[in-house]
């Protein structure tokens, strides 16, 4: 892969990851991985956590009237002043939409009830709208449902280089946590993603090494920053707790060796580490890889 001297020029595009977790008796976290159709534009072939760009409909009040909180209070909850209450909100919308987009997994509530809606076929029904070209907030007003975003909680933001690396494409993406909803399970749409699989975090990154579970660079990392945890509560407790990291990663070219590296490496404008793991990968073989090997990632 040799590195690109080009700049990107366009802003990069708001979008909403959903890292969706889940606790397994005798084993602990697990985390939910979808493989991207191979004819996809971005990750094509890779596994992913759910997600997706942000529309403009996700900001809209009349789809905000369908949520459980305030834009500012959502706002406040993502903890980035700067950005407009409006955008804040709807990247959680954007997260909630995604989810049940790609995996069938809904955060929401009938407007009179306490629980979260679970039956299966109901949901496989309102994802099948969306498919079909729906708009989220006539699936939310026809069904009289309420977006749940108490259940998401942001846990880092993702911003493409200026200069390209893997694609050519920017995208400024919001990683939000969120516990799979009792009495759900997710399976993959057979249209953007081709497989689904549960694994804890080491089994991933073990995949990952072995050669047999294609991941990006955020993949690998979030998959890292989640080691040290051994639950769901411990996830959201740390998530509560912190200021999401805010992670842009820069490129250089390493003698001849593509190489990203993040906040806190000698290489990168911050000093400041902004998450575990290794401050940089290089592109060697074909993956992204730490320079001490697999042992940098523990």
């Amino acid at each position: 892969m040799q590195l690109n001297s080009e700049v990107i020029t366009t802003p990069p595009r708001a979008s909403a990851t959903v890292v969706l977790l889940r606790d397994v008796p005798q084993k602990g976290l697990e985390v939910f991985l979808l493989r991207r159709h191979t004819a996809s534009a971005v990750w094509g072939g890779v596994y992913v956590f759910p997600g997706g760009k942000l529309d403009e409909a996700d900001c809209t009040p009349d789809l905000h009237a369908h949520l459980d909180a305030s834009p500012q209070a959502l706002h406040s909850a993502l903890g980035e002043p700067d950005l407009d209450v409006h955008t804040a909100a709807g990247l959680y919308v954007a997260a909630v939409r995604e989810v049940l987009e790609e995996c069938g997994v809904l955060y929401a509530r009938l407007h009179d009830s306490q629980a979260l809606a679970h039956d299966a076929a109901q949901r496989q029904h309102w994802q099948h709208a969306l498919h079909g070209g729906q708009a989220f907030v006539d699936v939310l007003q026809s069904a009289g449902l309420r977006v749940d975003t108490q259940h998401l909680a942001p846990w880092s933001r993702w911003i493409t280089p200026l200069q390209p690396s893997v694609t050519n494409k920017r995208f400024d993406t919001r990683f939000f946590i969120a516990v799979l909803p009792p009495g759900q399970h997710p399976i993959h749409d057979n249209i953007e993603a081709i497989d689904s699989v549960w694994l804890s975090p080491r089994e991933a990154l073990d995949r990952y090494w072995a050669g047999g579970l294609p991941l990006a660079p955020p993949q690998i990392m979030t998959l890292v920053s989640l080691l040290s945890h051994s639950c769901t509560t411990d996830v959201l407790n740390c998530a509560k707790q912190q200021t999401p990291a805010l992670i842009l990663p820069e490129p250089f070219d390493d003698e001849g060796v593509r190489t990203l590296c993040y906040p806190g490496d000698p290489r990168h404008s911050v000093a400041q580490r902004a998450m575990p793991g290794p401050t940089r990968l290089r592109f060697v073989a074909g993956r992204f890889e730490p320079v001490g090997g697999f042992e940098d990632f523990l």
